[in-house]
């Protein structure tokens, strides 16, 4: 399966080669919907389990936050106890600005000013000196130049690597590109979710920056994972090519645009190798059409 991921391509993040398909942490720590505040801790050896079988596969593209927790259990720490001492060729990227405190409870969106906190509290989880890439998570319509501004001091100080934007608009790529360079924008989109990215998808093609679909299977429903019936021309496509309907999904993204990453989450090896599996299924040009159709009758 490793032929799989390599199969997909890659794409460069700044002077990072990052393969397409990469790994989501969000649903590593905990059992069921993450952030539930019931939710159960997922089994520590199960979870290092998943991210040492990513790596052998191929996958050099992680990305956690340090707000990715659940009771007894961090994406981060499992992450820095699965790896450490990291692959040199492994990106792992975080995010910042929003934060729970130790309940779980979120907090408002951090000050720009208290960004360095937040990265820094990255470094000591992860156990790194430098992050490869962090994500400004915006919040709202508003400017994000002050915010962006603290992350970029924080780059020629030499804490960060590389830059992105997650849960961006148009006018937000615009007013961090005036800041400092942009190699990703993270946004939640999929087949038939949130068709009103496909523009950002585009500008993020036109301009040479990764687009990153989280809940790419999920779709709406998002951190609880995917639930209710499948599309019927999904499930048609999936038998075709002897695959599952999440590969198909994953697949259509990828498909999208060699700028295009996808970062499955899983806590089970079994959905990690379907999911790399996922970069080996070719689309025809009338089944992309008729997926296309689907995803335009999306929410």
């Amino acid at each position: 399966m490793t032929s799989d991921v390599i199969g997909a391509g890659t794409w460069q993040l700044g002077d990072l080669t990052v393969n397409r398909i990469g790994f989501g942490a969000m649903r590593l720590p905990q059992y069921g919907q993450a952030f539930a505040p019931d939710a159960v801790p997922r089994d520590r050896d199960e979870a290092i389990a998943v991210l040492r079988r990513a790596v052998e596969l191929g996958v050099n593209h992680i990305d956690t936050a340090a707000f990715y927790f659940s009771r007894l259990r961090s994406a981060n720490e499992l992450i820095a106890r699965a790896l450490a001492p990291y692959p040199a060729d492994l990106i792992i990227a975080t995010k910042v600005g929003p934060g729970r405190d130790p309940g779980g409870e979120w907090l408002p969106m951090a000050r720009p000013e208290q960004l360095r906190g937040q990265v820094e509290e990255n470094l000591r989880q992860l156990g790194r000196d430098h992050l490869d890439l962090v994500n400004l998570r915006t919040s709202g319509a508003g400017s994000i130049t002050e915010h962006f501004g603290a992350l970029a001091e924080l780059r020629a100080a030499g804490l960060i690597r590389h830059l992105g934007i997650s849960n961006g608009r148009p006018e937000h790529l615009a007013q961090a590109r005036a800041v400092a360079p942009v190699v990703c924008v993270q946004n939640a989109y999929g087949l038939g979710y949130r068709p009103g990215q496909d523009a950002v998808v585009d500008v993020c093609g036109e301009q040479g920056v990764a687009f990153v679909p989280f809940f790419a299977i999920a779709g709406a429903g998002r951190e609880a994972g995917t639930g209710g019936a499948e599309d019927g021309e999904v499930l048609a496509i999936a038998r075709a090519h002897e695959v599952s309907p999440a590969q198909i999904r994953l697949a259509w993204a990828l498909h999208r645009g060699p700028h295009v990453l996808v970062i499955p989450g899983t806590g089970t090896t079994a959905h990690l190798e379907d999911n790399v599996a996922a970069g080996g299924v070719r689309l025809g040009v009338t089944e992309l059409a008729r997926l296309d159709a689907v995803h335009r009758t999306g929410a």
